[in-house]
């Protein structure tokens, strides 16, 4: 069961949820897809940030949010889009399935609701690709809508608030009611986004500045002096480790790629021809995999990648010929302007046709 705080919720909620508001108004950060004071938020530009924030930084984010406005400035002009190029604007962005659902969910909104997304949280949660905190930050975002987006920073800076025990999951539901509880009767939007600064900006993981929270008086975790054991961590399971092969078979001077299935790990991305990567395939099986029966070599070393649930390190493979092998026969001088994902880039620099690979984050 969560600790109760000391002082009763229905005294304190409307100080600290206008103190909020109060300390946002100076220290609120600029993020290109925010609406400038005043002015009302673009759902097209809310819910385009929220899809490529999951998982990913702001900083990370930032750019490639400038190149797909540019390119697609309208939900209807994503939705007309070809899926291939989505994937490939968001190569080194990583899990893919984002992209995938982004672009059927512009095709939802301009087919099913005329370019205008829903403006209630449930409808928007018919959308592909749209869950619980998307929906109920584009709710009050764009729309205003008196609800709470719980992610990892409200869940912070709330469990910090109360000194809440609880784990996931029932510490999410505990952070939802308790934040509801501070909700100001106005501006709904603006206190989603402020929860969301003071969580990054102020009540960070580490070495949260306290002496900048407009809540620090009232937080438990720092009058009890322990801010960072909030919230509370279950054990971390130990990521499966698996092995596989990449195959850089060259023509001339073309060399093979192909095309992923659309669904899973990298749906839909072009490769170089791999084991299959969400298994551990031991190295007397890999030559089972190779696109082409013909001498391979192996490259010292190995190519390592972290995924969400899983690390994979791969030995690569480097022939030449190609006979038989059926793919996408691609310009080695051509190879760099690729939208490959990262795993594929870093395999690409291994074998010498790339000359640096990128960041990027797992499926």
């Amino acid at each position: 069961m969560a600790r109760k705080p000391e002082v009763a919720e229905s005294d304190t909620a409307p100080p600290l949820g206008k103190a909020l508001l109060d300390w946002w108004d100076q220290a609120r950060r600029e993020l290109p897809w925010r609406a400038r004071p005043g002015r009302r938020a673009d759902p097209y530009a809310v819910w385009l940030s929220e899809i490529m924030l999951q998982q990913t930084t702001v900083a990370t984010v930032t750019g490639y949010y400038a190149k797909f406005l540019a390119r697609w400035p309208r939900v209807e002009d994503l939705a007309a889009a070809q899926l291939n190029d989505v994937l490939a604007q968001w190569a080194g962005l990583g899990y893919y399935a984002r992209a995938r659902n982004l672009h059927a969910c512009a095709i939802a909104v301009a087919s099913r609701h005329g370019g205008r997304f829903p403006r209630s949280a449930v409808a928007l949660r018919e959308l592909p690709g749209v869950g619980a905190y998307t929906a109920a930050a584009i709710a009050a975002i764009a729309f205003d809508e008196p609800c709470i987006a719980v992610d990892g920073n409200v869940e912070r800076v709330i469990s910090r608030l109360y000194a809440l025990r609880d784990q996931r999951p029932a510490l999410k539901l505990e952070v939802e009611r308790r934040a509801a509880l501070l909700l100001p009767a106005a501006r709904a939007g603006d206190f989603a986004q402020a929860m969301m600064d003071l969580g990054a900006t102020v009540c960070r993981p580490r070495s949260p500045d306290c002496g900048r929270c407009p809540w620090s008086t009232a937080c438990a975790a720092r009058r009890a002096g322990r801010p960072e054991d909030y919230p509370v961590k279950a054990a971390k399971a130990v990521k499966p480790h698996r092995r596989g092969a990449a195959f850089v078979l060259r023509k001339g001077d073309a060399v093979l790629l192909l095309r992923r299935p659309g669904a899973g790990l990298l749906g839909g991305m072009t490769a170089f021809p791999t084991t299959p990567l969400t298994e551990d395939v031991a190295p007397e099986a890999q030559f089972s995999y190779a696109p082409s029966r013909t001498r391979w070599r192996r490259l010292d070393g190995a190519v390592r990648h972290v995924f969400t649930h899983f690390s994979l390190e791969l030995t690569v493979f480097v022939a030449e010929g190609g006979a038989g092998a059926q793919g996408l026969w691609t310009p080695v001088a051509a190879l760099e302007a690729q939208a490959l994902p990262t795993l594929m880039r870093k395999v690409g620099v291994h074998a010498g046709l790339i000359a640096a690979a990128g960041g990027g984050k797992g499926e």
